[in-house]
């Protein structure tokens, strides 16, 4: 029977099949984190009372052992068994009879579903930010590398001043920083604990939330009962608005990639084992991993606003349309990490060409750098600008590739030791290790 069935009602396996969807495969995600509510849960029943300490014992030992059969791929949720939550009470109840039933008190099927995906937000998020971490270090790698290494600069895709690969590597490693500011806030909303607030109104059980926030290593937790059931669906907005952020960057940095690698820019390399070839024309090496990256970011992007309108005009309390919810957040944490991956994997090996501001086709990238030398020798700026602009209609005009670029973030000055404590900042505000001390506990 499904926990919700009463002795007396019946299921259409129609209305079954269409109300379950794909909850039993999304499921599967949460079970490790399930188990972790059950037993603070648990802990947390104990004592106030509505477990005995051998009852306490008994559930926590087989648990742990769900946990392990979890961790080794052995856990399924069998046919006929609605969700996740049912598969493990139903697990408990069959080795431990009434004690297993016993779990499910104080609790509803609504904070727990909270709870697992409180934890499994924030558990993959994490994922998320050291992988963004990870690409972080090797674009500011190769900013350093690269920092000497002159690129043209564009504006409206047409020439404008010069710039370098060490600007272009530590330009999407600065946005990472900002992207790190977002994953952070969204860990932060994660980051609270739900459970206790049972269908929406609390319960008459002396429940000790605080005790639960505590055990699963939650900041904090939140407070009001309603608001509590409220925060679903801003959990796995703000996830995905993070996520959406993180791919913006990913995607602006693939379209670069696809450019500068094209013949009429040539910029960049991609060694043969990064591209792939034509059926038809034997020239061909196509950047098709740059150009999945951009598509599957994209795409990544359109989901906040999936998320929005699922949840459009709904009132307070549980309802089920955020079923939909998962199918959206917990397969796009696979994509973005995919993502970051192969965004890695393709820049530590991107080929940089040296020397492209030596081509006379450039020399108007200079002009800039012209009218400053006026400027220093006291023409004033916009009478400069015009003489420079005649210069360049009248064919008078000479490049002078000597750049004197100092200030903060520019070309002979890239900063990123400052970026990169930027970024140290960022991470240290998550304070993972008080989850895993918190889950090492757990299953102790």
């Amino acid at each position: 029977m499904k926990l919700w069935q009463k002795e007396t009602t019946s299921i259409s396996e129609k209305i079954e099949k269409f109300t379950v969807g794909r909850d039993r495969e999304m499921d599967l995600y949460l079970a490790p984190y399930d188990v972790l509510g059950n037993i603070a849960h648990a802990k947390m029943l104990e004592s106030v009372g509505l477990l005995t300490s051998d009852e306490l014992r008994l559930l926590h030992d087989e648990l742990r052992l769900i946990y392990q059969d979890i961790l080794q791929g052995k856990f399924e949720i069998e046919d006929g068994v609605e969700d996740v939550h049912s598969q493990v009470e139903l697990m408990l109840t069959r080795k431990l009879g009434d004690v297993g039933k016993k779990i499910h008190s104080g609790r509803s099927r609504n904070d727990q579903v909270l709870v697992d995906m409180k934890l499994f937000t924030r558990s993959r998020l994490e994922e998320v930010a050291l992988a963004s971490r990870k690409l972080f270090d090797l674009l500011v790698k190769r900013s350093n590398q690269h920092k000497n290494d002159l690129l043209p600069g564009y504006t409206h895709l047409q020439i404008a001043m010069p710039s370098s690969f060490g600007l272009w590597f530590g330009a999407y490693g600065e946005a990472l920083v900002d992207d790190m500011s977002m994953i952070q806030t969204a860990y932060k909303l994660a980051n609270k604990n739900p459970l206790g607030s049972g269908a929406g109104y609390g319960s008459s059980f002396p429940l000790n939330r605080t005790m639960t926030t505590e055990l699963l290593g939650f900041e904090t937790l939140h407070y009001n009962v309603v608001y509590a059931q409220m925060s679903r669906g801003k959990t796995e907005q703000t996830a995905l608005t993070a996520i959406a952020a993180l791919s913006s960057t990913i995607s602006r940095m693939a379209m670069d990639v696809c450019l500068y690698n094209s013949q009429n820019f040539a910029f960049v390399t991609l060694p043969d084992d990064l591209t792939t070839g034509s059926s038809i024309m034997p020239h061909k090496k196509n950047p098709d991993v740059a150009e999945l990256l951009r598509a599957k970011t994209n795409r990544l992007k359109a989901l906040p606003t999936e998320i929005t309108m699922v949840m459009s005009n709904l009132p307070s309390g549980y309802h089920r349309d955020m079923q939909l919810l998962k199918e959206l957040l917990m397969p796009a944490f696979d994509e973005i990490l995919d993502c970051l991956d192969i965004a890695h994997f393709m820049l530590e090996h991107l080929q940089v060409k040296p020397d492209l501001l030596a081509d006379k086709k450039y020399d108007l990238l200079f002009s800039v750098e012209r009218v400053n030398e006026l400027v220093v020798q006291g023409v004033p700026f916009r009478d400069a600008y015009r003489q420079v602009g005649k210069e360049i209609n009248e064919g008078t005009y000479q490049a002078s590739r000597t750049l004197n670029h100092t200030h903060e973030g520019s070309i002979g000055n890239l900063c990123n030791d400052q970026i990169t404590e930027l970024m140290n900042a960022e991470m240290a505000r998550f304070g993972f290790e008080k989850v895993h001390t918190a889950t090492a506990k757990l299953l102790k």
